[in-house]
């Protein structure tokens, strides 16, 4: 019965696959960002699926079975970080892009932002774009075949298969129309499941009063939102917020909503299904952690209590469709990397420096070719779930908040930015938490991101590079700062930022 609903699952996926291939895939434009027709609801629903992977469901409710409400201040971070996202890069990015000759990519933007640009801004942030994300898919393909070695008692490489099959079957076919209908769907699903496992856990374990006494008869200081963190820990907690100015796959999706008088509409809709999704996970890893310990403890990997609590509390048709959440939330955003990853080699790389004159079938075709591409490699590296590649996963959120955060923030809001700035900027973000994710300089062999999370020095040098050079170059062209005003003026005139 529990497969049976994930098969059904999995079938909806596909057959949102065929839509999408019927209805959006004609052209470059349609395929990348589904012609820039999204409705606001399938735009935020998107952004939201896309961005918590996994980590919404087993992640988050793992970190605070095992350390309590403490865990929750990264969602905190980031669901400032995610409203800040709406408010300042969201209205302003879809029209820049849009009058940018309609650029379709991020390094496109970058590069049209200087009226054509430099071919080296452009080629720098699309080897960051592939190369990251590449490592990202990976991550995300080791999670579905943990999930159905877990759940199903399949083979890791089996339930390998069937993840990247199905992920990559409806996002070759059906382009950017159908990843973001499907991360619609799974964005629905996700919000359901945790609505439904933390209440029923809640009333197995017997009710608020059950838990409070059950909290403080074994460890009190997990109900307490500082618990052991210090300062330093909250710092680094609540800079995870800083990340989303610059991760491709969620700022996508604001370029291709319909309009950008639409995004308040999606910004009402991302956050309310934000915070009650972030609440219910913090919900389910709390309340998951005194159910466990009424019944006596015992050994549990954290990251399983969602898994267990389906599987006990629910019919096996309903843990079914519970754990189609999980599943969901991993292939929304594998699908999402795949086509940014797709996106910036067809048109950053393959059109730029190959095929100028391509016609939109033929970009098309290639397009569909990179998804394969992108995806063989991911699955090739992810056939070693305990490959040592996954640790620098681990920081893409960080390479990706570095390195294009500021730039971003920069591009749409100070006219002054140069591409010298744009691309020092870019690179220092970058190195920067490379150098602090992989570099021994403290006692112990320990790195400083041992110390402080390494989005919060490579944010802050990457914002000082961007500045500092841009003010010791020549200004812009006037052409280019006119087109800024331009974008400010028609960004104020709906009422936004």
């Amino acid at each position: 019965m529990t497969f049976l609903s994930l098969g059904l699952y999995l079938l909806l996926m596909l057959a949102i696959g065929v839509y999408g291939y019927r209805t959006a895939s004609a052209d470059l434009a349609d395929y990348m960002l589904g012609g820039r027709r999204l409705h606001p609801a399938v735009g935020a629903l998107s952004a939201g699926a896309s961005d918590m992977s996994g980590w919404m469901l087993m992640g988050l409710p793992g970190a605070v079975f095992v350390s309590g409400l403490s865990a929750a201040w990264i969602a905190v971070g980031l669901c400032i970080g995610a409203y800040l996202n709406y408010l300042l890069v969201a209205p302003r990015l879809r029209i820049y892009t849009a009058q940018a000759n309609d650029a379709l990519t991020l390094p496109d933007f970058f590069a049209q932002r200087f009226d054509g640009g430099t071919r080296t801004l452009r080629v720098v942030a699309s080897v960051i774009i592939v190369i990251f994300f590449t490592l990202y898919t990976s991550s995300g393909m080791v999670a579905g075949g943990r999930l159905f070695e877990t759940a199903f008692a399949t083979s890791y490489s089996t339930g390998l298969a069937i993840t990247a099959s199905v992920v990559v079957l409806y996002t070759l076919i059906g382009g950017f129309l159908a990843v973001s209908l499907t991360d619609f769907v799974q964005g629905t699903i996700m919000f359901c499941a945790l609505l439904l496992v933390p209440i029923a856990a809640l009333i197995a374990l017997g009710g608020p009063a059950e838990l409070t006494a059950t909290l403080a008869n074994t460890e009190p200081a997990r109900s307490s939102l500082m618990g052991a963190l210090t300062g330093i820990g909250l710092l680094s907690a609540l800079a995870w917020g800083l990340g989303y100015f610059g991760q491709p796959h969620i700022i996508v999706r604001f370029m291709a909503i319909r309009s950008a008088a639409d995004m308040p509409v999606a910004r009402r809709i991302g956050m309310g299904w934000m915070l009650v999704t972030v609440i219910g996970a913090v919900a389910t890893g709390l309340i998951g952690y005194a159910w466990h310990q009424a019944r006596g403890g015992g050994p549990l990997e954290p990251e399983t209590i969602f898994i267990v609590l389906a599987q006990v509390l629910f019919h096996p048709l309903i843990a079914g469709f519970l754990l189609a959440a999980i599943l969901a939330a991993i292939m929304s955003t594998i699908s999402s990397q795949l086509l940014v990853s797709s996106s910036s080699l067809t048109e950053d790389f393959y059109r730029a420096f190959l095929r100028r004159g391509a016609s939109d079938r033929e970009l098309v075709r290639v397009g569909r070719s990179s998804v394969l591409l992108v995806a063989g490699a991911a699955s090739l590296l992810a056939l070693d779930p305990d490959a040592t590649i996954l640790s620098l996963v681990s920081n893409a959120w960080a390479g990706f908040g570095a390195a294009f955060g500021p730039l971003v923030l920069l591009t749409l809001y100070w006219e002054r930015l140069t591409r010298g700035g744009a691309l020092a900027g870019m690179l220092t973000g970058a190195g920067t938490v490379l150098f602090c994710v992989y570099i021994p300089v403290l006692d112990g062999g320990r790195t400083l991101s041992d110390e402080l999370y390494e989005i919060v020095p490579g944010f802050l040098l990457a914002l000082i590079a961007s500045l500092a050079v841009s003010l010791a170059q020549p200004a812009p062209a006037a052409a280019v700062r006119e087109r800024h005003r331009e974008v400010r003026a028609a960004t104020r005139a709906i009422g936004a930022l």
